[in-house]
């Protein structure tokens, strides 16, 4: 069915191009794209986007752990790097958080754009010679931060920035999950535990909301049983001149995605992200110049799934039509405050 509506639109297309003498679009370039590892917990998600996209053609996967291999699907397209980088314009870091900075480095030196998994680096130096490289050879690069692309979140950050709330002293959110023995380990090799591995996603939006914080306070605290070295109950406190950011997280809640939010208050009105996926957003705000009775409003936004919109953005910056919404020079600033809010600095 898809196939024959697709066939059907194409003939539209072009009858009615016939029709009013115009040309027919040009068909989409697709951009042959490379997964450089298989083990982060995004992989499956983003190659099953990308296998989909228009706008790509997935060549193959390089993974050099057998064991990371061996829990994947068969059917995925195994090809060693010196074989599988010529063959691509573009390349997927979703190997492990210890190699997402590496395999950046080596995406870019074989002159490929890159998407890399968040979190990009573990120290500000490392993610510095990324973006370097990056502009040294003209190349795209994004950072997979999974929310840029939710409406629900980015008409919340527009509210926020539009004066909609009024002058902005209070943000809270909180990312929890319920981790596996398997994910505390990965996630206990970087100081900052959770709010490293999941805070980042709610520090990027704080940060592309009031930008750089004059102070970051962070506290982890260990409490996994058994002890593990994992920081699993972690906030941290952006502290600007007349407004607070508190980020949580902890993976230690069971069902915890319903009770994911952001939240952003202000002298006019409150604006609640909860739960950010599916998004539903509660808008309360007080009209000016009128009585002190909140509007409330609930915006209706269209079906959305992770990742699509991230890959279409990157394929259109990697083909020059549009750039990235979020720039290098906002990049470091969100990659400073994560690590600030880790006490990784």
């Amino acid at each position: 069915m898809t196939s024959r509506r697709s066939f059907l639109t194409g003939v539209a297309a072009s009858t009615g191009a016939i029709l009013t003498g115009a040309e027919p679009p040009a068909p989409v370039r697709r951009i042959r794209l490379g997964f450089l590892g298989a083990a982060y917990s995004h992989f499956q998600g983003k190659y099953d986007v990308a296998l989909r996209s228009p706008d790509f053609e997935v060549i193959g996967v390089c993974e050099e752990n057998p064991e990371v291999r061996q829990r994947r699907s068969p059917s995925l397209r195994w090809m060693s790097f010196p074989d599988l980088a010529p063959s691509c314009e573009a390349l997927v870091i979703e190997s492990e958080v210890r190699r997402h900075a590496p395999d950046a480095l080596r995406a870019l030196e074989a002159g490929k754009h890159v998407h890399i998994e968040k979190p990009p680096a573990s120290s500000m130096a490392a993610f510095e010679d990324i973006l370097n490289l990056a502009a040294q050879h003209r190349r795209v690069i994004q950072v997979g931060y999974m929310w840029r692309y939710n409406p629900g979140l980015n008409a919340l950050l527009e509210a926020g920035r539009d004066g909609t709330f009024g002058e902005i002293f209070s943000v809270r959110a909180t990312m929890n999950t319920l981790a596996d023995a398997e994910s505390r380990r990965d996630w206990a090799e970087f100081p900052g535990g959770a709010m490293f591995e999941q805070g980042c996603h709610l520090t990027d939006a704080v940060v592309r909301l009031l930008g750089r914080p004059d102070r970051v306070t962070p506290y982890l605290q260990e409490l996994g049983r058994p002890a593990d070295a994992l920081a699993d109950n972690t906030v941290a406190i952006l502290e600007y001149p007349r407004c607070l950011a508190v980020i949580s997280s902890a993976p230690r809640q069971p069902h915890a995605n319903p009770h994911r939010f952001l939240e952003i208050t202000g002298t006019r009105g409150t604006g609640r992200l909860q739960p950010v996926e599916p998004p539903r957003l509660v808008l309360e705000t007080v009209p000016t110049g009128g009585n002190n009775e909140p509007v409330r409003s609930e915006p209706r936004f269209p079906e959305y799934r992770r990742y699509v919109d991230d890959f279409t953005a990157f394929a259109a910056a990697i083909r020059g039509e549009r750039p990235l919404a979020v720039p290098p020079a906002t990049e470091r600033l969100v990659h400073e405050t994560v690590l600030r809010a880790c006490g990784m600095v």
